[in-house]
């Protein structure tokens, strides 16, 4: 039988490092078989034992505002909060072609850094309008042969206390996009802005993502209201909320409760340990907190969530790779887990569980799925995690996207 691609001697996640390699094979941008020897004629590429997952899914990304250092005003004071007023000192100045080319830019570090799958966060606000949101779109279309990219729309600068502000975010749900977000904390009505984005996320059909619960308080915790909301309009499965900042100032037992509501509610938490490490306590001058929610616990009580970039080389990040592997290890770093158990999970969390935020359901190594495959140095997805494991190569739909060279040391 003739397939257009025969993945070779590949690890599976669910066989262990010990475990035999299988052959995956690809015909029409689809996996056509998976099996221990698969005979047939066709490109032949040899995995040499190592472990292929999916496509890496980035659940919560800033492309539209990436790579802007070098026109914000500088930082004047290492405690300061104003990474959202340094940033909207300079939208004005976006067009659609310095968007264009600065998301493209970060997009292909991500592709090559394996990652298939996005949703991005595009900034509609009246300083920027939707030269943004223009440049996103045409981004998602040019790269669709390596990207599959999601845009939300939101606001972050204010919402109810903007006049004309919601035209932009309407606007662009009528052109098609099927998320919409928020950001309640730098509004003056902040119940008020999650309240109009689910009356929208139904009036248009359209999922739900909000930056929410930023800070170090408890007692004034949003994402309570934004279960009910989901609960109320039945938007459970479609509803994420990232950062929760404030869910790693709770004690374990209000943290357990947390992960238990937010099951029944169906609303997903997307941790973005660079962004919450950069911004979170900066009232202290000593015992810092660290600002990072432990998904782990979360998902322990049935919890959906996933661990994902946020922001590169930007006011809230002056820093980043692209690497969404690394990302997962600082955060494992910081909350603690160093179990294969935990390792692996935090693997999902850049794989399977921000597919289902994404709502893919042909997402994953099986037969019939598209063949999005990542080929990593290393044999298990925990040793991807603890060792910041590079991708050795990667495929979009069967067609093969990049290949790393790995490094040799040459002896004496």
């Amino acid at each position: 039988m003739a397939f257009d691609l025969m993945l070779r001697n590949a690890r599976l996640a669910n066989g262990g490092a010990a475990s035999a390699t299988v052959d995956i094979a690809v015909a029409a941008g689809r996996i056509a078989a998976i099996e221990p020897r698969i005979s047939g004629d066709g490109e032949s590429v040899d995995a040499r034992g190592r472990f292929v997952s999916p496509g890496l899914v980035e659940s919560h990304f800033h492309l539209d505002k990436s790579r802007i250092l070098d026109r914000v005003a500088p930082l004047q004071d290492r405690r300061a909060t104003d990474y959202m007023m340094r940033t909207s000192a300079v939208k004005h100045t976006f067009t659609v072609e310095d968007v264009y080319a600065r998301a493209r830019d970060t997009l292909e570090q991500c592709l090559l850094n394996g990652v298939t799958h996005m949703r991005t966060h595009v900034e509609v606000d009246p300083n920027v309008g939707l030269r943004g949101f223009d440049a996103i779109e045409r981004l998602a279309q040019d790269y669709a042969w390596a990207m599959d990219l999601q845009i939300c729309v939101f606001l972050q600068e204010g919402w109810t206390q903007v006049p004309g502000a919601e035209a932009n975010v309407v606007a662009a749900l009528k052109r098609g996009v099927r998320v919409v977000g928020g950001a309640p904390r730098y509004d003056t009505d902040g119940p008020g802005q999650i309240r109009r984005i689910f009356a929208l996320a139904k009036e248009y059909d359209v999922d739900v993502d909000i930056h929410l619960d930023g800070g170090y308080t408890t007692h004034d915790m949003a994402i309570f209201l934004v279960c009910d909301l989901a609960d109320r309009i039945g938007w459970g499965g479609r509803v994420a909320i990232g950062h929760g900042n404030k869910y790693s100032c709770l004690p374990q037992a209000e943290l357990e409760a947390l992960g238990r509501r937010l099951a029944a509610s169906g609303v997903a938490v997307t941790v973005l340990p660079a962004t919450d490490l950069f911004t979170s306590g900066r009232h202290l001058e000593h015992s810092v907190i660290r600002g990072v929610a432990d998904a782990n616990a979360l998902i322990a009580q049935g919890a959906n969530c996933s661990i994902a970039t946020n922001n590169v080389m930007n006011p809230f990040t002056p820093y980043g790779d692209c690497s969404l592997v690394r990302i997962a290890n600082l955060y494992a770093n910081v909350v603690q887990r160093g179990t294969e158990r935990d390792l692996s999970g935090c693997f999902a969390m850049l794989t399977d569980r921000p597919a289902r935020i994404l709502r893919r359901k042909d997402y994953g190594i099986a037969v019939g799925s598209p063949a999005d495959l990542v080929v990593w140095n290393a044999k298990t997805p925990a040793e991807v995690i603890a060792t910041v494991a590079q991708p050795v190569m990667g495929f979009k739909r069967g067609r093969r996207l990049f290949t790393r060279e790995m490094p040799t040391l040459h002896r004496p």
